[in-house]
């Protein structure tokens, strides 16, 4: 059989990265995209196997006819296509500027979306692949300062379950959208404030969240099942996930509360002091 091709973005750190090395573990060809070239080319090197280093920056629209060009013809085909790449957010929305949202939509919903509208035509002539949309928890449940990023994750959910809908039975091309919740990466250190700058800390549920190599593992074996749907999340995430699904008033009740506190933190800094979390708070 020819070599599967995978290609992953946001493939320098975290989910990514894991995904890369469990992929070439399973003996996929993997091509290796983000915006940093050394910590790409340090994954690559420690994943082994074949890879491509193929780094560009997501909202570069302009060049991504290009870069996917460059993709498909490594190989010929893409068989696999990991939206992965995102920024979250830390900031409510009465600190949060305008361009702030539109550079977390950028990244998170139209870079993936056109990723996709450039791979799609090749799968759907093969009639065969799988898009793998790496969404969050935070995509199916509104949570505190994080606006813009629920926003994005929301939609990425809805773009691709209408694109299933689409072209699954009709073209034989298969869409897998993930949610996980608290992964132990560097999410909330390069999550945006209302300013769009980075927050440069961690959050206390990020830094006891799942391993990523656990995740990426799960990512993989629900990929190769042919899974449409994965979510990934323990304790009390679970639970709030669970309640979502089952009784909506409560869980709304309860991130109300949370939106309360918050509330009273922003009003005693004083007027026009934008609220900075603190992560051994943060949920």
């Amino acid at each position: 059989m020819d070599q599967r091709v995978a290609w992953v973005t946001g493939a320098s750190s975290g989910i990514g990265e894991a995904l890369a090395k469990a992929l070439t573990k399973a003996g996929w060809a993997v091509i290796l995209s983000g915006r940093r070239v050394e910590a790409l080319q340090a994954v690559a090197e420690a994943a082994g196997g074949e890879t491509l280093v193929l780094p560009f920056e997501v909202t570069d629209f302009d060049a991504l006819p290009g870069i996917a060009g460059q993709a498909l013809a490594w190989k010929g085909r893409i068989d696999l296509m990991i939206n992965n790449a995102g920024v979250s957010q830390r900031s409510l929305a009465l600190d949060t500027d305008f361009a702030t949202y539109q550079r977390i939509m950028d990244i998170d919903y139209f870079a993936p979306l056109r990723l996709t509208q450039l791979v799609l035509p090749h799968m759907v002539a093969r009639k065969s692949g799988t898009f793998v949309a790496i969404s969050s928890l935070a995509g199916r449940i509104g949570s505190c300062m994080r606006t813009g990023y629920c926003s994005a994750k929301f939609a990425l959910l809805g773009y691709y379950e209408a694109l299933r809908a689409e072209v699954e039975a009709a073209y034989g091309v298969k869409v897998l959208t993930v949610l996980p919740g608290s992964v132990r990466t560097a999410v909330a250190a390069n999550a945006l404030q209302g300013d769009g700058a980075a927050r440069g800390v961690s959050d206390a549920n990020i830094d006891g969240g799942m391993d990523p190599d656990d995740v990426a593992r799960q990512i993989v074996e629900a990929i190769e099942a042919g899974r449409r749907d994965l979510v990934i999340a323990e304790g009390g995430e679970l639970g709030a996930y669970q309640l979502r699904m089952s009784d909506p008033e409560r869980l709304f009740d309860g991130v109300a509360r949370e939106g309360v506190r918050l509330a009273a933190q922003r009003e005693a800094a004083g007027e026009g002091q934008a609220l900075i979390l603190d992560p051994s708070r943060n949920r």
